[in-house]
């Protein structure tokens, strides 16, 4: 086969009498090279560069002014709920500023407002100041009241009564009372900001009327109950809220705590109970009471033993080694006693074996046993309405409620020696489908009882009715592991999610409460029963840092903490032992005095001062 190849060519013409042709393919090359885009002026394309250029900056400038607009759309939001909690402190001050020229009418002793401070406070409600002139006034007014302090005034009782060196010294004590709670109050100022916010949104009870919230709704249709501690300005509730809050319903309670709160700087020691047994190694006191007249207390733990001590005699003898007035012995470890509030010498006690004791103190014996339940029983209580009933909550999963009223009569009527009596059986149980970790009766019922879970939740019963619960408090993450009422319908409850939480029962119209009144934090507790007590709405606690922490119901932060010294039971040398914890705490009566414990055996008696 011959192979050939073909090629197009193009006549264009003549060249020296000779005809010339070129490849198709050049010749459009050249027709390219000859088209109106390619000989277009140059100016042309430097045109639609520009063009090009401007149409990118363009954009980038729509993007920059959206950018700019949702910005200023955000920031006017926060500026308006900036106002609005403005508008909320003035109407505050002056509400406050009302009932100090009410504490003046009275007469004897008023507070008086320096020149400074009311020309601040005009400033403050003028409503033609822009924001930014407000928050520096009003912060202007802080700082110049804790500065120079609040000028009190009682005529007859400072200037006839008091001397000169009096004088000087009660100036110099107020001034160095009000300098150290100032620096209380700033050291904690945004925590106490976020407490007055919370109060300031808390619903106000009205009698007759229902209970109004004035917080906003949330996205899951609940609406919340209080601002928590990293809520800022932005979370505050609209104008409609503030107007509903301006009632002064709200003021008393945040002053109360606020004072309260400011009152005490530190936990001073007043007695370290060296107890006579060091060489017992199982020291854990897993529990403490005192008495119906806050004379005795007792500690009861892991050494089987029940100890009755007498506070004012460890108070007032400076002693190494304090022993105990009275001293009784368990089969079993204990878990928890309660001191009953009506009879002195009675006190009842929970055993690792699941065994409920009731004590007569003054025989130093067992008068009455209880043998129901099957497993450890952790908690146990005296209802303070009727000292006859007794409940007490186990592994088992069960609650029983007792009625020791025969016992009590055959202690009454018998003077004489006596082993024992057997209970004739709980008079209720209640079945749940978890470990019962405490058990509790509010202050002014033998009706009704709080129960704390291993399910993380609280549950409280009506004892007319022990089918379902009447309340569930869901909140906690971890198991609860103690409860206690504030007052009939206030009660705290500790769990071992680091945290303790505030509940008010009468804000639960249905079975279900899930928004505490208020979290506390700082302490840390994840897998041991570190104590709970409640006294005059501070409320005590252990933590696994071998620290007892005071807490005051209003805010969220630590009133007071005190660190146990790590001790060696034998040698009584300091020691690193991270090991330790506050094992239990309980508050003597209404007074500042606490005694607390920890999981080594030492107690002390700590005062607010």
């Amino acid at each position: 086969m011959v192979s050939m190849s073909f090629h197009h060519y193009a006549w264009i013409g003549k060249m020296d009498g000779q005809s010339l042709t070129l490849p198709f393919g050049t010749l459009c090359n050249s027709e390219v090279l000859q088209s109106e885009f390619l000989n277009e002026p140059r100016d042309n394309f430097e045109e639609r560069e520009a063009a090009m250029k401007l149409r990118e900056r363009t954009e980038e400038q729509e993007l920059l002014l959206e950018f700019l607009l949702q910005m200023q759309q955000k920031k006017q939001e926060a500026a308006n709920k900036l106002h609005d909690s403005i508008c909320c402190l003035s109407s505050d001050v002056e509400e406050v500023v009302k009932q100090q020229m009410i504490l003046k009418k009275k007469g004897g002793t008023y507070i008086e407002l320096n020149k400074d401070d009311n020309s601040a406070l005009e400033k403050v409600d003028h409503p033609s100041l822009d924001l930014v002139g407000n928050e520096d006034s009003a912060s202007f007014v802080s700082r110049k009241r804790f500065k120079s302090g609040l000028r009190i005034h009682n005529v007859k009782e400072f200037d006839e009564h008091l001397g000169d060196g009096l004088k000087s010294e009660a100036n110099t004590d107020s001034r160095e009372s009000i300098l150290s709670k100032s620096s209380r109050l700033m050291k904690n100022f945004k925590k106490l900001e976020s407490a007055y916010f919370s109060t300031r949104c808390r619903p106000i009870k009205a009698t007759g009327k229902p209970l109004t919230r004035c917080s906003p709704i949330s996205s899951n249709g609940r609406g919340s109950v209080v601002i928590t501690e990293g809520s800022s300005v932005n979370n505050l509730v609209s104008k409609e809220g503030y107007s509903d809050g301006r009632r002064s319903g709200w003021i008393n309670p945040f002053l109360e705590g606020l004072c309260k709160y400011l009152s005490f700087s530190k936990l001073k020691v007043r007695a370290d109970l060296k107890q006579g047994d060091l060489l017992n190694s199982s020291n854990l006191v897993c529990s403490l009471s005192f008495d119906r007249d806050r004379e005795f207390f007792a500690t009861a733990g892991v050494n089987r033993k029940i100890k009755i001590f007498e506070c004012d005699m460890i108070l007032n003898e400076d002693r190494d080694i304090h022993y105990p007035v009275t001293e009784m012995a368990s089969r079993s470890k204990l878990s928890s006693i309660c001191w009953n509030s009506y009879i002195k010498s009675q006190i009842a006690s929970s055993d690792f074996e699941g065994v409920v004791q009731v004590w007569d103190v003054t025989r130093s014996q067992v008068f009455m046993e209880m043998k129901e339940h099957a497993r450890r029983v952790w908690s146990v209580d005296f209802s303070l309405a009727d000292p006859t009933k007794l409940a007490s909550g186990s592994d088992d999963g069960a609650v029983k409620l007792w009625n020791i009223n025969q016992a009590i009569l055959f202690l009454h009527l018998v003077d004489v020696s006596f082993d024992k009596c057997t209970a004739g059986g709980s008079v209720c149980t209640i079945n749940t489908k978890a470990y019962v970790c405490c058990v509790q009766f509010p202050p002014d019922s033998a009706r009704s009882l709080a129960i704390g879970s291993a399910d993380h939740k609280i549950y409280f019963y009506d004892l007319r009715n022990t089918r379902i619960p009447l309340c569930t408090l869901i909140g906690h993450n971890k198991t609860v592991s103690y409860v206690k009422f504030i007052d009939s319908t206030t009660l705290v409850s500790a769990s071992t999610d680091n945290t303790l939480k505030l509940w008010d029962l009468s804000t639960c119209t249905s079975r279900v409460l899930d928004t505490p009144l208020q979290t506390f934090t700082g302490h840390m507790n994840v897998k041991n029963f570190v104590g709970l007590s409640i006294f005059d709405g501070y409320i005590a606690t252990g933590s696994e840092t071998n620290e007892v922490f005071v807490y005051h119901k209003a805010f969220p932060m630590p009133v007071l903490t005190f660190k146990f010294s790590s001790t060696d039971p034998l040698s009584g040398r300091e020691a690193d032992d991270a090991a330790q914890f506050i094992s239990s705490v309980c508050w003597r009566g209404q007074s500042s005095t606490l005694v607390a414990a920890n999981s080594t055996g030492n107690i002390k008696l700590l005062e607010m001062v």
